[in-house]
């Protein structure tokens, strides 16, 4: 599995870099405003940082805004994105622009005919919102599943889910095991897939151990 992280912050960013563990960023119009940067100034800082894809989404809503958008994008990076709504028009943009070769996520997918779509438009990703589901009472976790195994019936679709709106670690898991190419989270959620308190605690005990031998290794 990918991780992607969902954040328009370069000093998280930064931060997690020589982890080796980030594989991509996500971004949208809201990570953006919450960074308080200009959108531009802040996708090329973080495609210099980032070999892998980052997502800029548009946000104009009609197709020939989209397209212009989107070309503004491009010449930031080889790894760059595009991120389009999953709409008429939106699909409309993905199948111009990945005919032209160019990387599209297409984003705030809630139904897996929405990811049928997607894939025929030739999307590299569709996004499944499975935290905000969640938040209404359905199932986002099962989404994963039903899109997933949609898309195995065809091995020409080359799509890759990326499980978008992550809530939490046992998101991370879940997506994992049913089957998710990729899940993006925000940087907190990393750092919590760390934590554990038997690790803590093992950690204190060999550490004691050892103090008590009064040994150095260097």
């Amino acid at each position: 599995m990918k991780f992607f992280l969902d954040t328009a912050d370069v000093n998280d960013i930064r931060e997690l870099m020589p982890t080796g563990l980030v594989d991509g960023v996500t971004t949208n119009p809201s990570l953006i405003a919450k960074s308080g940067g200009d959108i531009r100034q802040v996708i090329q800082e973080i495609c210099d940082m980032v070999d892998g894809p980052v997502s800029a989404e548009v946000t104009a809503l009609d197709y020939d805004g989209m397209i212009k958008e989107a070309e503004s994008f491009l010449p930031m990076g080889d790894n760059i994105t595009i991120k389009v709504p999953l709409t008429p028009e939106g699909l409309r943009a993905c199948k111009t622009l990945s005919d032209r070769g160019v990387m599209v996520n297409v984003t705030l997918c809630f139904s897996p005919g929405q990811a049928l779509l997607a894939a025929k438009a030739g999307a590299a990703f569709i996004s499944p919102f499975l935290g905000r589901l969640d938040d209404i009472g359905h199932d986002g976790m099962d989404l994963i599943g039903q899109i997933a195994e949609i898309y195995n019936n065809y091995p020409n679709f080359t799509t890759e889910i990326l499980a978008a709106s992550i809530r939490h670690p046992l998101h991370v898991i879940d997506a994992a095991r049913i089957g998710a190419d990729v899940v993006t989270l925000p940087p907190k959620v990393l750092h919590q897939l760390y934590k554990h308190p038997l690790t803590d605690k093992g950690i204190d005990m060999f550490m004691a151990d050892w103090k008590s031998t009064g040994q150095s290794i260097l």
